[in-house]
């Protein structure tokens, strides 16, 4: 056989090799195709895998620890909760009940050395307790008392005003308690003299801590004089309010505690393991960097001249060989702008800088909001008209007092903190999202809470299109931060609201740079509870330490976008209009919404309607929407009926006259509640009132009123009030359209304590100056008008506004004396109640105050 035959032979033999595999894979080709799954490389898939479920839970400062399989956070007043994956948590605590707590067993007996000083029915506290801000961890090297070694410790804090309180700890053998008493560790708030609090028997003076029995046994030399003002007073801005605290191990196993909050600052301690005591310096100094280190309170690492600052937690990441201080800025309610900041330290005790090099001890008594990096504080990825999803989109309000867990096996950080949330007042949960750490060595946080995600490599072709953009900007505002719309081009350019260059490094590490500024972080799939899919994100940091999120949108045209805003746009009930409409002239994507009108005297393309005189028929006018996106185009119409004005005058009246009945007969006889609107089991009883029989409420029982007793955006209030207890955020007269919109009259309310009419969740305080006295009859009364507010007490005008919220938009809101959704009952008499349709005059108010 010659060579060119051997060549032909083998080169037909390698041609059907070659063959075989298509052939035997074309016999399989009707077999399903694998599906690509989220850890797929390829690009332009969308995979979803299944829906998260979540129990949500509400839990005060959550400060957590992993014992074997489970997560546990420990919170304020008394409440911990929970959880195997950090998506479903289960409370199991009873709060402040006792005896029978169980955390602490009897509450009172258990945590007395602490209660001495603060907390117990006393000041603030009084007619309850003032537990705050645990954290919980095993102590291995912990000395019992049968001699063996290792215990769960929980360092509370005992609290009865802003700085004066105490940080004691308990110790259990079971993470789930109880916790039996340990010692009082530091005190704050202590005076040079003998001095009192209002509504308290303890005396302030220094010689009541243990600083007294430090002197005796040797540890500290003497009281220093810095401690008190020239007055004698405690100098709260320099020193701290003993509550918040927090341990950690540094790397060499030392046992550190950090505390503190507001006033002067963020403090810490060595701790003792075998005893769980501090070990006070002992001496005062400064550390090399110029730190306040005190003989009591320890070392100084953030914070001071009474500025915000409080919920510190430590903690080290062996990679990157820093120790991450985490603070709370702002105040914790819902218009408080409470936002979290971080540092960070080669050293346990500092010094804690920023991104910027920044000190986290404050150079002098400047704002502090340009210090820290912020990594989150009021925001909403906002939903537009044509946005998928229902309601207003997915975003926090007052985020903070976090913890972080660690994972030193998977690498993984967690942050986990409380929020609450726009447009729901004070309600507040736990959240879990993951931290990512970019480049710089900064952990980031991703945009939304924690699912199971874990970080993998991202197609840079799945990175480009639309987004919503957030920035955290450094401040401590309380306004909500909404999302603009910017697109990250297949040029690496940024487009739309901010305009920048993009690009994506490694496998996920995303660089953003906006308007000049670069933010370092990652790109990770996450899942977003608006439109119920996972979605493309990215989380970054500026070297100013200020933080960016953005959370992609699915591609759509012109087209199907303009659709999905005519689908979605609606106005709500038009049939039975009463006041001006809400138009929306955006839509998603910044897809344009004007409006035409068929006849302006009814209701102008603006929204605003034109009422009839009472004893009018309704009248009718048709509104058109065009809606605009590039070339594209639609309309949509809507008939509105707008409702003629009732008659001025008494709307409904009830006397209380042994019963509950309306004596106008216009509306229905009013229901015992119990101590909630929607609940039963209470009672009502009546005595001798300011104009004959008076109902009385005895704390633990309201009635609910007929619904829709109120239906305009003009009308008037008028009761008498004799209370008996004086309790915060509790109700006379509450109205509400639904639970975020509502109007509660007040006695005692949130603002310094004055008497108010004070309205959620847009917060409106129509503060009167002055708060009622117990025991006597006062006349309460408000006017609403169009926005206008004006509140009498005993017939004199204490507040005057303008701007109120329009509540009563519709024909059913809920309305109620003596208790709401969600604040202790009212207890005391209540004596003739009026509402009229329209704003009575000064003199109107002033006659129905005598």
């Amino acid at each position: 056989m010659n060579k060119s035959l051997v060549r032909r032979v083998t080169l037909l033999f390698l041609m059907i090799v070659l063959l075989i595999p298509n052939l035997v894979l074309g016999e399989g080709s009707n077999k399903p195709v694998s599906q690509p799954s989220e850890h797929s490389n390829m690009p332009y898939l969308d995979y979803q895998g299944a829906a998260p479920e979540f129990q949500n839970v509400s839990v005060h400062d959550p400060s957590i620890i992993k014992d074997g399989d489970t997560y546990y956070v420990f919170g304020s007043h008394i409440d911990a909760a929970k959880s195997t994956d950090l998506i479903n948590w289960t409370r199991f605590t009873n709060g402040y009940t006792t005896p029978g707590n169980v955390l602490y067993g009897d509450l009172s007996e258990n945590l007395a050395g602490s209660f001495a000083w603060a907390g117990e029915n006393d000041s603030d506290s009084k007619g309850g307790y003032s537990v705050w801000a645990p954290d919980v961890f095993w102590n291995k090297d912990y000395r019992n008392e049968d001699g063996t070694t290792g215990a769960y410790m929980m360092y509370y804090s005992a609290s009865s005003t802003y700085i004066r309180s105490a940080i004691g700890f308990a110790v259990s053998q079971n993470i789930e308690g109880p916790y039996k008493y340990g010692d009082t560790v530091v005190y704050s708030g202590f005076t040079r003299d003998d001095a009192y609090d209002n509504n308290s028997v303890i005396n302030k003076k220094w010689t009541n801590t243990n600083i007294k029995k430090l002197m005796d046994n040797g540890t500290l030399t003497g009281a220093r004089s810095e401690w008190f003002n020239a007055n004698g007073s405690y100098a709260n801005h320099i020193y701290p309010n003993a509550i918040d605290s927090t341990l950690f191990y540094d790397e060499n196993g030392k046992l550190w505690m950090t505390y503190g909050s507001w006033s002067g600052g963020i403090f810490m301690l060595e701790i003792d393991k075998a005893t769980g005591k501090a070990i006070y310096p002992g001496q005062d100094g400064t550390t090399a960097d110029g730190r306040l280190i005190d003989r009591y309170f320890g070392t100084k690492i953030a914070g001071g001249y009474f500025k915000s600052g409080e919920g510190p937690y430590i903690v080290y990441d062996k990679n990157t060989d820093y120790y991450y201080l985490y603070v709370t800025y702002g105040w914790l309610g819902a218009d408080g702008g409470y936002n979290m900041r971080q540092f960070r330290s080669k050293t346990p005790d500092g010094p804690y800088v920023d991104a910027k090099g920044q000190n986290a001890v404050l150079p002098g008594n400047t704002d502090n909001a340009p210090y820290g990096n912020k990594l989150m504080g009021n925001f909403l990825f906002e939903r537009k008209v044509g946005d998928p999803g229902t309601g207003i989109g997915t975003g926090y309000v007052s985020p903070g007092h976090n913890s972080v867990y660690y994972d030193a096996e998977t690498g993984q950080q967690f942050l986990i903190f409380h929020s609450r949330f726009p447009q729901t007042g004070e309600m507040h949960e736990v959240r879990v999202h993951q931290m990512f750490m970019n480049k710089d060595g900064w952990p980031v946080v991703a945009p939304y809470r924690y699912t199971g995600e874990t970080l993998g490599k991202v197609n840079e072709q799945d990175l480009i299109g639309e987004y919503k953009f957030i920035t955290h900007v450094k401040d401590n505002s309380a306004t909500i931060r909404n999302s603009v719309f910017i697109r990250l081009n297949d040029d690496y350019t940024i487009s739309g609201d901010v305009n920048g260059v993009w690009k994506k490094t490694g496998h996920n590490q995303a660089e953003i740079s906006v308007d000049g500024v670069t933010y370092n972080g990652i790109f990770v799939r996450l899942w977003d509870p608006t439109s119920e899919r996972y979605v493309m994100t990215f989380t970054a940091m500026s070297g100013e330490g200020v933080s960016v999120w953005g959370s992609k949108l699915q591609s759509k045209t012109d087209e199907e976008i303009v659709a999905a805003v005519l689908n979605d746009l609606d106005l709500g009930d038009t049939t039975n209009v009463i006041s001006n409409l809400a138009l929306p002239t955006e839509g998603t994507r910044h897809t344009g919404i004007t409006w035409e009108t068929s006849d302006s005297g009814v209701v102008t393309e603006t929204g605003v309607i034109n009422r009839p005189e009472a004893g009018s028929d309704s009248v009718t006018a048709t509104l058109t929407a065009t809606i605009s996106k590039g070339n594209v185009n639609a309309t949509k119409s809507f008939t509105i009926t707008v409702l003629p004005y009732k008659a001025a005058g008494l709307a409904a009246h009830y006397a209380f006259e042994d019963n509950l009945s309306e004596t106008t007969g216009k509306f229905s006889t009013g229901t015992v509640t119990g101590n909630r609107i929607d609940n039963t089991g209470g009672t009502i009883s009546y005595v001798d009132g300011k104009n004959g029989q008076a109902s009385v409420f005895n704390g633990a029982s309201g009635v609910r009123l007929p619904n829709g007793l109120i239906s305009s955006n003009s009308y008037s209030v008028s009761l008498w009030l004799k209370p008996e207890e004086l309790t915060t955020f509790t109700t006379t007269f509450f109205g509400a359209r639904d639970s975020n919109n509502w109007v509660s009259l007040v006695p005692n309310g949130p603002v310094g304590g004055n008497t108010m009419v004070w309205s959620g969740s847009n917060w409106y305080d129509a503060v009167t100056g002055m708060t009622i006295n117990k025991g006597e009859w006062s006349h309460l009364a408000f006017s609403v008008d169009n926005g206008s507010i004006n509140v009498y007490v005993n017939g004199v005008k204490k507040f005057t506004g303008t701007n109120f919220p329009n509540l009563f938009t519709t024909t059913d809101a809920s309305f109620s004396l003596g208790v709401n959704w969600w604040d202790t009952p009212y207890k005391g008499l209540i004596d003739e109640l009026r509402i009229y349709e329209g704003a009575l005059s000064p003199t109107e108010i002033s006659n129905l105050a005598q």
